[in-house]
């Protein structure tokens, strides 16, 4: 049986833990302080450790350091939350934080699935987790040690970084790298999927739930049970569905679509956006409590221009795939990689792929400097096209004439405007409906879509 020593100055708590950890088959000693943790230890080395983190005689995470118990998991618990405590707490490496009064059912939940890990190394799930992530820059290598560090937890995770950055990368890179490696990996877009479809696609429906309901539909919570469920433009979905995502997430339970049966949610969850999360809080789309409750342990995601040492390394990586898919022995010229490293990469990977392989398509033996500057150059301002905006201008205003004047561009296509922006499909529709311009580019567009 794994062993758990609860720390913690409240023997009512301390009594309750107990009792649902003896049920959940652990082993259970108890301390009320610093001192008689040290105790505790001494006689029996905990395989889990379930620590208040404000304690009569010391600091809780400064007595998880002192102990040094690499084989050993902790839980932090307090009665005091904020940000960033639980940021510290993650970076302890610590399986999970609960603040009280302890939702028993999580607490639940949690002792389940630290029982597999308990007594293990703790080695990541798979060792290809971060076969997929390229790179050697600092940037990217403090990223791969915080997804290390995070993976193994059950934290729910915020993935923030501009458009291309590889998001859904990182998001598998956790997934690959915990527990959870051999079960399904789910990613959902957000801002991909209809509004009116949204609920029905992540909670599933029953047979006649609506209009067009002719069977039972598993959602992804339900097709991702065991697994890691990646949810990108998180600030896309609405506050509604938002309202009903932070329930699944404190409870572990959802329901169908036309049901009021609930379902168990062993589902680890992973968001993203490309937007500033605050920022989004502050303009009421995304609310603020989900925000806390997803940025538990918040991940940075660098983009390609802060990642010098690598725009080569990851150019190469995608040309020597295309050679080996082809059969071919195509390269880069010098001036061609000189034109790599000297162009900002707005768009980051996703435009640096895209860029590799028009390059590969157009070019014999040789990807030659003169075509990749003129490529680079002509795609980085928007096919040969600019706009001017005088100094002062409001930035909402700013945006209303990049937007309208990229869909003038594209030919009023709104998919190629969207991606051109680095926006959502769904976000260009809303900025249009804003401006008053939906209809009239519909109008003017038709013909070519």
């Amino acid at each position: 049986m794994p062993h758990l020593l609860i720390i913690d100055d409240e023997p009512d708590t301390r009594e309750l833990i107990a009792e649902i950890a003896v049920e959940e088959g652990y082993t259970v000693a108890q301390a009320g302080d610093v001192r008689q943790a040290r105790i505790q230890v001494e006689r029996h080395k905990p395989d889990v450790v379930l620590l208040d983190m404000q304690l009569p005689d010391g600091d809780g995470m400064e007595l998880w350091k002192r102990m040094a118990l690499p084989d050993c998991q902790v839980v932090f618990i307090t009665g005091h939350s904020s940000v960033e405590s639980a940021i510290e707490a993650l970076r302890c490496g610590a399986a999970d934080y609960l603040i009280k009064p302890i939702a028993l059912r999580r607490l639940r939940g949690i002792f389940s699935e630290l029982k597999t890990m308990a007594g293990s190394s703790r080695e990541a799930g798979s060792q290809d987790a971060f076969s997929r992530i390229v790179g050697t820059s600092p940037a990217i290598q403090l990223l791969c040690a915080h997804i290390e560090k995070v993976a193994p937890t059950l934290a729910t995770v915020l993935l923030v970084g501009e458009s291309g950055t590889g998001k859904e990368l990182a998001a598998e890179a956790i997934h690959l790298a915990s527990p959870r490696h051999d079960k399904p990996f789910m990613a959902v877009n957000c801002g991909a999927i209809s509004p009116n479809l949204i609920e029905s696609e992540l909670f599933g429906h029953e047979k006649g739930a609506f209009t067009g309901a002719d069977r039972q539909h598993k959602g992804y919570f339900e097709r991702a049970d065991g697994g890691t469920l990646f949810l990108d433009e998180i600030t896309e979905m609405s506050m509604d569905l938002q309202v009903r995502l932070l329930r699944v997430l404190e409870t572990g339970r959802f329901m169908r679509v036309g049901t009021h049966e609930e379902i168990a949610a062993d589902v680890r969850v992973v968001a993203a956006t490309n937007r500033n999360p605050e920022q989004a809080v502050a303009k009421g789309s995304l609310r603020e409590d989900l925000y806390h409750r997803l940025s538990v342990f918040p991940l940075e995601l660098p983009p390609l221009r802060d990642r010098e040492d690598d725009i080569l390394l990851i150019a190469n990586h995608f040309l020597q795939a295309l050679n080996q898919e082809y059969g071919t022995a195509k390269r880069f010229s010098e001036d061609a990689r000189k034109a790599m490293l000297t162009y900002p990469w707005p768009g980051n990977i996703r435009e640096l792929r895209n860029y590799v392989y028009r390059s590969y398509i157009l070019a014999d033996d040789l990807i030659k400097g003169d075509f990749n500057s003129f490529s680079l150059e002509s795609h980085s301002v928007g096919w040969g096209s600019e706009i001017t905006v005088p100094v002062g201008v409001p930035l909402a205003d700013a945006n209303r004439q990049l937007i309208l004047a990229t869909l003038k561009q594209c030919g009023g296509v709104k998919k190629a405007a969207a991606e051109m922006l680095g926006i959502s499909l769904k976000t260009l529709y809303n900025r249009l409906e804003e401006y008053g311009a939906l209809s009239d580019v519909d109008e003017s567009s038709s013909s070519l879509r």
